[in-house]
């Protein structure tokens, strides 16, 4: 079982860990290339942003899916479990910013289209 999805998305703890260390060729070796990026020409800090599709699988923490995972493993084992759904997607956004020095400064993850993901959830 993979722990990828421990405390959130794994690009969550890449980027967290890489504030102030990681440069713009080593996210885009890790990321690929950016969706969109933004340097201004008189110098200053960059924006660099990508867009990704997350399950909510990816946004909950690991324990809970070993639960939702162990849980389905009985209702298969119970002869009720035949029936899959496919995960519901949400697009997020990363939004990178890089100082001069083309050092990862700050990031932040949110959904593409705000309040998709509670008006999906909505019951």
């Amino acid at each position: 079982m993979s722990l990828s999805g421990c405390g959130g998305p794994w690009r969550d703890a890449y980027l967290k860990k890489g504030v102030g260390r990681l440069t713009q060729e080593d996210i885009r070796e890790r990321l690929g290339p950016p969706h969109t990026a933004k340097t201004p020409a008189l110098g200053g800090d960059s924006l660099w942003t990508y867009r990704f599709p997350l399950s909510e699988q990816d946004l909950t923490s690991w324990r809970s899916s070993m639960l939702g995972d162990a849980s389905n493993s009985i209702t298969s084992m119970m002869g009720k479990g035949t029936e899959t759904t496919k995960p519901t997607l949400y697009c997020y956004r990363y939004a990178l910013t890089f100082s001069e020095d083309k050092t990862l400064k700050t990031w932040n993850r949110e959904e593409c289209v705000p309040g998709t993901r509670e008006t999906l959830t909505a019951k």
